[in-house]
């Protein structure tokens, strides 16, 4: 008996090969795609602070410190102290990224072409509307379960 696609599972799919294709093109460089990811976002939003950027990323502050301290070495990023608070690291590119970012936007073309070779625009356009429609409802809705377990969490206490 055959099953009709599960949209879950197709997402899933498409996300782990898109990864592993931006894995596969990043140590090509001799970086990794959590270092690319970082540079995305710096570029995207200069001056963004390491907290500020793990979560963004979902991942522990020092898994941060720890990337941008190889792109530090690397000359690529740098940290500079925040104006109002000396405790807080804001991240900045430097030239040596440049040449990086180019193949990162070279790349992702590439990959957005590849993925969509046989999806028209019109039906890009439509996936773009599902995919924005079900990331707010499930940003709201987690966010809602969120503070209805904080508060949960609080009567108990």
């Amino acid at each position: 008996m055959t099953q009709s696609p599960d949209l879950l599972f197709l997402l899933h799919d498409v996300a782990r090969l898109l990864r592993g294709e931006a894995d596969r093109l990043a140590r090509a460089d001799g970086m990794t795609r959590a270092q690319w990811v970082i540079l995305f976002w710096v570029e995207r939003q200069p001056g963004l602070s390491q907290k500020e950027l793990a979560e963004i990323l979902e991942v522990e502050p020092i898994t941060v410190a720890r990337l941008i301290d190889r792109l530090e070495a690397r000359g690529m990023v740098e940290r500079r102290a925040d104006a109002k608070d000396r405790r807080i690291w804001r991240l900045h590119l430097l030239p040596p990224s440049a040449r990086v970012l180019a193949q990162l936007h070279n790349a992702r073309i590439g990959m957005h072409d590849m993925a969509t070779v046989q999806v028209d625009a019109t039906l890009q356009n439509a996936m773009i509307e599902g995919l924005m429609r079900m990331k707010a409802t499930l940003v709201s809705e987690c966010r809602h379960k969120g503070q209805a377990r904080d508060a949960a969490q609080k009567d108990v206490a």
